[in-house]
């Protein structure tokens, strides 16, 4: 199959050689990985094949680290997720680029066949998290362990708390650099 420059993002994330032998984590997003690249061939004989190979080691995966990146989702470069296990993704997720993710994380909907969360560059999503819902999670924004975020979370803001708050940082410079609550969910 040919190069990955996505693939090659991610491992960067992981900073180390060779993580496939070192984190299940790994597992999970080069199979997402190879699941996309199937889908990206042509029609045919070959594409049949390796589709069902994917959906048997996407099975697999899923089921021995506990993380299910199904290819319908839409993951940017760099992905890096940290401690497996538990973390699920609707199929419909969008996760923009150089993100982290860790146990227990939950990317989805709030009710059948409703939207679900886009998230920008950059995000960092703690422990436990659940994002639910038509959200939107901005470049850089933080979420909280534990968090459970139902609203729309600005660039370079925090959310913390079930339901979320989110927070902002007063920019550089000014009194004190306080944290500002701008809401609950």
């Amino acid at each position: 199959m040919a190069h990955d420059p996505h693939w090659d993002a991610d491992l960067v994330r992981y900073g180390m050689r060779h993580p496939l032998f070192k984190e299940q984590s790994a597992w999970a997003v080069w199979t997402y990985r190879f699941g996309r690249r199937i889908d990206a061939r042509a029609p045919g004989l070959v594409k049949k094949v390796l589709t069902r190979c994917y959906w048997l080691l996407f099975r697999l995966v899923e089921t021995a680290v506990g993380v299910s990146l199904p290819k319908a989702a839409s993951i940017g470069p760099g992905l890096r997720i940290w401690h497996f296990g538990g973390i699920f993704l609707h199929p419909d997720t969008v996760i923009g680029a150089n993100c982290t993710l860790r146990q227990g994380v939950t990317i989805g909907n709030r009710e059948a066949g409703g939207p679900v969360p886009v998230l920008g560059d950059d995000v960092d999503v703690g422990a436990y998290a659940q994002l639910l819902g038509g959200i939107r999670i901005g470049h850089g924004a933080r979420i909280g362990a534990l968090s459970v975020v139902l609203c729309d979370v600005p660039d370079g803001a925090t959310a913390v708390g079930s339901p979320a708050r989110v927070i902002l940082r007063s920019p550089a410079g000014t009194a004190g650099n306080t944290i500002q609550s701008i809401g609950r969910t």
